[in-house]
């Protein structure tokens, strides 16, 4: 009797698990939002990620927090803005691996010299090395086909933030 009990437990837990791991379909997140089997889900999180372009949003916003901050010589704001635009980047290129070959020399070259000129806390170094990293800017749009994408310096400040 005991033997039965154990293996009738046995199965009971089994199969419970199986059902556990499978698929099904349930909403998740906030108001259920999220719906489908884990691969739906999984699908429409990548979605809501986006591709490159949400990417250059946030490196775009970065961009001009940068050049304020270099001309208020806000050496601390400046290298945060560098940091961050290096990880927004980061993470762009694993959603968007194909755009990592047109971003190597940005990422690799431009970027850490910028990052050494911030170090040097001196505006008119701060300048050329800004002038060098839109120009790898546009030369990356070009390498991607779209040059039609022209960065310059930004003529407004959007941001409250100030030194």
């Amino acid at each position: 009797m005991k033997k039965i009990f154990l293996y009738s437990a046995l199965i009971l837990f089994l199969s419970s698990c199986q059902t556990i791991s499978e698929d099904k379909s349930t909403a998740v997140g906030l108001d259920g939002w999220l719906e489908g089997n884990s691969e739906e889900k999984f699908e429409e999180i990548a979605h809501q990620l986006g591709g490159f372009s949400r990417t250059m949003v946030e490196v775009s916003y970065r961009y001009s927090e940068l050049y304020w901050a270099g001309m208020d010589e806000n050496w601390g704001y400046a290298d945060h803005q560098v940091e961050h635009i290096i990880e927004a980047m980061e993470d762009g290129l694993k959603r968007r691996p194909v755009r990592t070959e047109s971003a190597e020399d940005f990422m690799e070259t431009t970027l850490p010299e910028l990052e050494a000129v911030i170090l040097k806390k001196d505006k008119e170094e701060f300048i050329k090395g800004f002038r060098a990293l839109t120009s790898a800017c546009n030369a990356c749009h070009a390498k991607e086909g779209e040059s039609f994408i022209m960065i310059q310096e930004p003529p407004n400040r959007l941001s409250p933030v100030r030194w």
